[in-house]
Protein backbone atom coordinates (compact mmCIF):
# COMPACT_ATOMS: atom_id res chain seq x y z
CA UNK A 1 0.00 0.00 0.00
CA UNK A 2 3.00 2.28 0.55
CA UNK A 3 5.35 2.57 -2.45
CA UNK A 4 8.33 3.78 -0.39
CA UNK A 5 7.90 0.95 2.11
CA UNK A 6 7.58 -1.60 -0.71
CA UNK A 7 10.78 -0.28 -2.33
CA UNK A 8 12.67 -0.30 0.95
CA UNK A 9 11.53 -3.87 1.71
CA UNK A 10 12.61 -5.05 -1.76
CA UNK A 11 16.03 -3.41 -1.35
CA UNK A 12 16.47 -4.84 2.16
CA UNK A 13 15.48 -8.27 0.86
CA UNK A 14 18.25 -8.18 -1.74
CA UNK A 15 20.82 -6.70 0.66
CA UNK A 16 20.43 -9.45 3.25
CA UNK A 17 19.59 -12.27 0.79
CA UNK A 18 16.21 -12.82 2.42
CA UNK A 19 13.72 -13.17 -0.46
CA UNK A 20 10.54 -11.10 -0.36
CA UNK A 21 8.26 -10.20 -3.24
CA UNK A 22 5.31 -7.93 -3.63
CA UNK A 23 1.89 -9.29 -4.50
CA UNK A 24 -1.05 -7.28 -5.85
CA UNK A 25 -4.02 -6.10 -3.83
CA UNK A 26 -6.29 -7.27 -6.63
CA UNK A 27 -9.74 -5.79 -6.03
CA UNK A 28 -11.76 -8.57 -7.74
CA UNK A 29 -10.62 -10.92 -4.96
CA UNK A 30 -12.48 -8.77 -2.41
CA UNK A 31 -15.61 -10.70 -3.37
CA UNK A 32 -13.95 -13.88 -2.03
CA UNK A 33 -14.29 -12.38 1.47
CA UNK A 34 -18.08 -12.11 1.26
CA UNK A 35 -20.14 -13.97 3.82
CA UNK A 36 -23.80 -14.92 4.00
CA UNK A 37 -23.80 -14.82 7.82
CA UNK A 38 -21.23 -12.14 8.74
CA UNK A 39 -20.07 -8.70 7.60
CA UNK A 40 -16.87 -10.23 6.21
CA UNK A 41 -15.09 -13.57 6.03
CA UNK A 42 -11.43 -13.66 7.12
CA UNK A 43 -10.60 -16.49 4.68
CA UNK A 44 -11.88 -17.50 1.28
CA UNK A 45 -14.37 -20.32 1.03
CA UNK A 46 -12.61 -21.82 -1.99
CA UNK A 47 -9.10 -21.92 -0.49
CA UNK A 48 -7.53 -19.88 -3.31
CA UNK A 49 -5.68 -16.54 -3.32
CA UNK A 50 -4.93 -16.77 0.40
CA UNK A 51 -1.99 -14.35 0.50
CA UNK A 52 -3.78 -11.70 -1.50
CA UNK A 53 -7.13 -12.04 0.26
CA UNK A 54 -5.41 -11.97 3.66
CA UNK A 55 -3.89 -8.62 2.73
CA UNK A 56 -7.23 -7.37 1.37
CA UNK A 57 -8.85 -8.39 4.66
CA UNK A 58 -6.25 -6.48 6.71
CA UNK A 59 -6.51 -3.44 4.42
CA UNK A 60 -10.08 -2.91 5.63
CA UNK A 61 -8.79 -2.27 9.16
CA UNK A 62 -5.74 -0.08 8.46
CA UNK A 63 -6.06 3.70 8.52
CA UNK A 64 -5.78 5.15 5.04
CA UNK A 65 -2.92 7.39 6.16
CA UNK A 66 -0.83 4.55 7.56
CA UNK A 67 1.77 2.71 5.52
CA UNK A 68 1.59 -1.04 6.02
CA UNK A 69 2.80 -4.35 4.66
CA UNK A 70 1.44 -7.88 4.98
CA UNK A 71 3.95 -10.72 5.34
CA UNK A 72 2.43 -14.05 4.38
CA UNK A 73 5.09 -16.39 5.71
CA UNK A 74 5.44 -20.13 5.29
CA UNK A 75 7.71 -20.53 8.31
CA UNK A 76 8.85 -24.09 7.71
CA UNK A 77 11.46 -25.82 5.58
CA UNK A 78 10.49 -29.45 4.94
CA UNK A 79 14.09 -30.24 3.91
CA UNK A 80 17.58 -28.76 4.05
CA UNK A 81 18.01 -25.91 1.57
CA UNK A 82 20.94 -23.68 0.56
CA UNK A 83 19.67 -20.87 2.83
CA UNK A 84 18.97 -23.01 5.89
CA UNK A 85 18.34 -26.40 7.46
CA UNK A 86 15.06 -28.28 7.70
CA UNK A 87 12.72 -26.98 10.37
CA UNK A 88 11.62 -23.53 11.47
CA UNK A 89 12.29 -20.69 9.07
CA UNK A 90 12.41 -16.97 9.72
CA UNK A 91 11.75 -15.89 6.12
CA UNK A 92 11.43 -12.15 5.89
CA UNK A 93 12.73 -11.48 9.40
CA UNK A 94 16.23 -10.40 8.31
CA UNK A 95 14.79 -8.06 5.68
CA UNK A 96 12.30 -6.66 8.19
CA UNK A 97 15.07 -6.10 10.75
CA UNK A 98 17.11 -4.27 8.11
CA UNK A 99 14.28 -1.89 7.26
CA UNK A 100 13.44 -1.22 10.91
CA UNK A 101 17.09 -0.41 11.62
CA UNK A 102 17.28 1.83 8.54
CA UNK A 103 14.08 3.73 9.29
CA UNK A 104 14.13 3.88 13.08
CA UNK A 105 17.57 2.83 14.29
Amino acid sequence: SDEALASDLAAASVAVEDPLWRMPLWRPYDAKLSSKIADINNVTSDGFAGSITAALFLKRFVEKTAGWAHFDIFAWNPADRPHGPAGGEAQGIRALERIIAKRYG
